[in-house]
């Protein structure tokens, strides 16, 4: 596949809506106190990773790209807050011609980041970046979180590939995305047909135990599907007696048989019996496929089966028990006035309880030890330091207003697995640690 997210239809007709309230009433204050104008630079970062996980993927640059661009207020949207008092007349005729005019730079989409790294820089006026943080974290926690669980997966099963099958346990647009962003954490294939139409992932699947049940006997529901999609065809043998329903597929299809899956039991059990079973009657290419509610630690527990492929769903789509990234999007600097050439001062929130942040525009570099491998996360305000300066991480995205950073998915999925192959050994281990990199602060000394 290289599909690029070029000229493809969003899923709605625009996204100004997918905003939180406030966001639109700041606008309203600023405009009326005139610091709606100031020049201003907001960042999407994460304070920690979830419990345990020692890495994130950044996932879901390509659909902000298209959110920003859909993000109009046209006349039902504008007619909407009208009638609910949302904002006044002066804010609605601002937002009529709201089209965001800034510069968007980031992690590129699939590169591996730490806490504190500055995922996103958003800049330009106060009043067109503010607008833009509910959509933006929509889009990066929940496609980061599912790439993360998907890149352990991946990680977990080799060379063996992974079908993401979660559609039916998500909301259907969520399931879109979840599926966009496995494919870039590595998975191979998508059940869900929307997802190909979108993105163009490949697309796969049979039956389920329905078709079974549908047909008088196991040997007719076989017989049915195999003279309908061929010998190469993947038949579900646990409905019944699977070593019965083995038996019956091969003599039904053949040893050209292309795969059986299994969807219950003791997987680790039955895979191995299967698997002789199938080398046993002359099937020695019929690969075996298992699914049932897997996530990263029951594919390693299966290493040593013979699989040849998993499907997996809902702790997918879920992100393996953390299905948000908790990133935050901040204000991090700004200019002291309206005036274009006003110098931008750092600001930063000050509180207790974890949540405080560090002021100034960011840049951020991966600082490489001498056998090539990642060593640390430098994060800073100022000039790069000349030994980073060819290792800075944050790409430009949009420039005044306009897309210069679409990618084809597949080149995504490619610079995930160059990513994580860059990092320590310990990255993909799923016992429970610290983020593999340390996050390192550089401030510069005159001021940002």
């Amino acid at each position: 596949m290289d599909v690029a997210d070029l000229g493809l239809p969003v899923d709605v007709p625009s996204t100004a809506l997918f905003t939180d309230q406030y966001e639109l009433t700041m606008l309203q204050a600023a405009l009326k106190a005139g610091t709606a104008g100031r020049r201003s630079v907001f960042e999407v970062f994460t304070r920690r990773l979830p419990e345990g996980r020692r890495y994130g993927v950044v996932a879901g640059t390509g659909r902000v790209l298209d959110a920003v661009e859909n993000f109009r207020f046209d006349e039902g949207v504008l007619g909407f807050l009208r009638g609910r008092k949302i904002v006044d007349e002066e804010t609605l005729e601002w937002l009529g011609s709201y089209r965001f005019s800034g510069d968007i730079w980031g992690y590129p989409e699939g590169e591996v980041y730490f806490p504190g790294s500055p995922i996103m820089r958003v800049e330009g006026t106060f009043a067109e970046c503010v607008l833009l943080e509910t959509v933006i974290l929509s889009i990066l926690n929940h496609d980061s979180a599912i790439a993360a669980a998907a890149s352990r997966m991946t990680s977990a099963a080799g060379q063996r590939p992974l079908i993401e099958m979660g559609a039916r346990r998500t909301h259907e647009l969520a399931a879109v995305a979840a599926s966009r962003a496995a494919y870039i954490g590595g998975f191979t294939t998508t059940s869900d047909l929307a997802a190909g139409f979108r993105y163009g992932i490949p697309t796969v699947g049979t039956s389920a135990h329905a078709f079974t049940l549908l047909h008088d006997t196991e040997r007719d529901a076989f017989r049915a599907q195999v003279d309908s999609l061929g010998r190469g065809t993947t038949l579900l043998v646990d409905t019944y007696d699977v070593a019965e329903a083995v038996r019956t597929a091969v003599e039904v299809a053949g040893p050209e048989l292309g795969a059986v899956r299994i969807d219950s039991g003791d997987l680790l059990l039955v895979a191995h019996r299967v698997r002789q079973q199938l080398d046993e009657l002359g099937a020695t290419g019929t690969r075996i496929i298992v699914t049932s509610d897997l996530d990263e630690y029951a594919i390693a527990s299966l290493a040593a089966a013979p699989v040849d492929a998993y499907g997996v769903g809902t702790q997918l789509v879920t992100g393996s028990g953390h299905p948000t990234a908790s990133m935050v999007y901040k204000l991090v600097a700004r200019a002291e006035s309206t005036d274009p050439r006003a110098p931008l001062v750092p600001v930063a929130k000050r509180s207790t309880g974890g949540k405080t942040s560090i002021g100034g525009r960011k840049w951020a570099a991966r600082r490489l030890d001498e056998h090539g491998v990642a060593e640390a996360e430098v994060v800073g305000t100022g000039p790069v330091p000349a030994g980073l300066t060819d290792r800075q991480l944050l790409v430009e995205l949009v420039k005044g207003g306009e897309v210069v950073a679409r990618e084809p998915l597949d080149v995504v999925r490619d610079r995930h697995i160059a990513a994580r192959a860059a990092l320590p050994l310990s990255a993909t281990q799923l016992s429970r640690g610290e983020p593999v990199l340390p996050t390192e602060y550089v401030h510069e000394r005159s001021g940002s």
